[in-house]
């Protein structure tokens, strides 16, 4: 799938080109998705990304939300079928996937999806939900970092849902949250995966 030395979390990955497409079937949406070889996702939709797009509460109506690794755009396509009204920031660092998911999202109609790396997403933005499979295998420091940065941009009441699997730390990344501040529970689970749900409350505690 990947060249050696090339990951689907390089900025370019080296990984010789070779597209094809993969259909995302939810109950609601049937979705086609050009994939490519370096990125995630190539040969199908990852069984996690589909159970938290099975079991995810509904994204808010309006506002911002974040796809944080959008890959192909499987998550962030289904948020902007869900909230047409709602504009989707679909991030990645990977430009080859940035690529692929903003051609998905033009092949399908949705015009609310903004693919973009992810310091190119406005600093004053706030995001009422963010939907993610993150890239774990990038590392425990990379990966606390992203999501510190990503969830301290949760607006007041905003929701964030992580899917990972357990044999990837999904109960102590569980525990680090709620560690970090970010209420965090286990909201469901099937063949080895969870789904984190993390709420910001409507308004912050006063600082003692």
């Amino acid at each position: 799938m990947t060249a050696p030395g090339s990951h689907y979390f390089d900025e370019d990955p080296t990984t010789e080109s070779a597209p094809r497409v993969v259909m995302l079937l939810l109950p609601d949406l049937q979705v086609a998705l050009t994939t490519d070889r370096g990125v995630f996702g190539y040969d199908r939709i990852d069984a996690g990304t589909k159970f938290l797009l099975l079991k995810a509460p509904a994204p808010t109506e309006r506002g911002h939300l974040l796809d944080i690794g959008c890959g192909t755009g499987a998550i962030a396509l289904t948020m902007a079928a869900r909230a047409p009204d709602a504009t989707v920031w679909a991030v990645d660092v990977n430009e080859r996937a940035r690529d692929l998911c903003r051609g998905n999202a033009e092949r399908n109609g949705l015009a609310n999806v903004r693919v973009c790396a992810p310091d190119d997403v406005p600093d004053d933005l706030r995001f009422a939900t963010i939907w993610s499979n993150p890239a774990i295998r990038i590392g425990k420091p990379a990966l606390h970092a992203m999501l510190l940065r990503w969830f301290a941009r949760l607006s007041p009441g905003g929701e964030a849902v992580l899917v990972v699997h357990k044999h990837l730390g999904s109960d102590s990344l569980l525990t680090w949250l709620n560690g970090q501040g970010h209420r965090t529970q286990r909201l469901a689970t099937t063949g080895g995966y969870r789904l984190l749900h993390t709420v910001r409350p409507a308004a912050d505690p006063p600082r003692p």
